[in-house]
């Protein structure tokens, strides 16, 4: 994977409320390569939603781009006008959303939904939009879609409105493919089979897929690679393999730890305690400090450098500095650990590098 399709370096975006100003997105960088998943996963509220919808242009009214820059193949999209954003949302950058339902419009027939970009985009006929639109509806898996073209969402069940809301997102073959939590409304069996449709969908058209989830279990079996987000902030970014067995934030160690394993015994999942800080008044040092029982006394005055462990894996803690004492991660962390280890013993978490933000993009040489 070499050839870069998403390019964000910096961004911060704020929200003004009645309240004050609410720092949402907070200085975060990352890239998206041709081909890949890449997972954004965290909490309710730390900031996956807004950071994807701006790189569509579709943030709310009190929402700005205080500064930062999101470039698409190259072509910087921040200060775009609403027309050139038209062009590239649903065309070149597409979104499957949370809720089908309420994404999907109640009066309108599937078919038409489904060809309403084609028509748009591409300029085709009505007839040759719907004809399009019947091979998607079968592409994603709707059975009898001839005679189920002109129905009404209300007809379709959850499973099959989500199809069809992947179907719209994928008509016109898009660069890239945001899918914001698509399954979470979904129960496991039609989980499975949508995820398992999205990959077969990614390689046939070669698109590129940020994949929002809280649920680690997903990003296993989907992702190529997992940022973790904090309080509008990328707290750690690598590899699946180099986050879910070699992780080094405590944020994606209390993650982890809440989650069941095959291993797990019956009393040993650990919630994390507290609660996100306040975006009103961001803290100064290292935002999960007050929740973080591994925590420095450098946290509460300073924010944490991105350390860098690998070529493609960088966390924001001050415990990967050399002057920080060595602490013991959770059991489960541990045994991950230990697995990684034996597969990866050139890995070394005592020579990390700190490193600026930019070097997750790979335009600073930090080794």
């Amino acid at each position: 994977m070499t050839e870069k399709v998403l390019e964000v370096q910096d961004l911060k975006i704020n929200f003004k409320t009645y309240a004050g100003t609410v720092q949402a997105i907070r200085d975060i960088s990352f890239d998206l390569y041709k081909g890949e998943t890449l997972a954004i996963v965290g909490e309710s509220g730390s900031g996956k939603s807004v950071t994807t919808r701006s790189l569509m242009g579709l943030l709310a009214n009190n929402a700005t781009i205080a500064s930062g820059s999101i470039k698409f193949k190259g072509e910087e999209i921040v200060g775009k006008a609403e027309d050139d954003m038209t062009k590239l949302r649903g065309h070149d950058i597409a979104m499957i959303f949370q809720d089908p339902m309420t994404s999907l419009d109640p009066t309108m027939k599937i078919g038409q939904q489904i060809a309403e970009p084609l028509i748009k985009h591409k300029k085709l006929s009505k007839k040759q939009a719907w004809a399009k639109a019947l091979e998607m509806m079968k592409l994603v898996g709707i059975p009898n879609a001839e005679a189920h073209i002109k129905d009404y969402p209300h007809q379709f069940s959850g499973g099959m409105r989500q199809r069809i809301v992947i179907a719209i997102a994928l008509i016109n073959n898009p660069e890239v493919l945001i899918a914001d939590e698509p399954t979470t409304a979904l129960d496991v069996t039609i989980q499975a089979q949508i995820l398992h449709l999205m990959k077969k969908l990614q390689a046939e058209i070669d698109s590129s897929i940020i994949f929002i989830t809280h649920d680690l279990g997903v990003v296993a079996g989907m992702a190529d690679r997992v940022a973790v987000m904090y309080a509008g902030q990328i707290v750690e970014i690598g590899t699946t393999d180099e986050v879910f067995n070699f992780p080094q934030h405590p944020y994606t160690w209390g993650l982890l730890n809440s989650m069941p394993t095959v291993e797990t015994e019956k009393g040993e999942l650990e919630a994390i305690p507290g609660t996100p800080p306040d975006l009103l008044d961001p803290p100064v040092g290292d935002a999960f400090a007050a929740r973080n029982k591994y925590a420095l006394a450098v946290d509460a005055k300073e924010r944490p450098p991105y350390f860098k462990l690998s070529e493609t894996h960088f966390a924001a803690t001050w415990l990967l500095d050399e002057r920080a004492p060595e602490v013991t991660p959770p059991l489960e962390v541990q045994k991950r650990w230990a697995r990684y280890l034996v597969a990866h013993p050139e890995a070394d978490r005592k020579h990390a590098v700190a490193v600026e933000a930019s070097a997750i993009l790979g335009t600073e040489d930090n080794n």
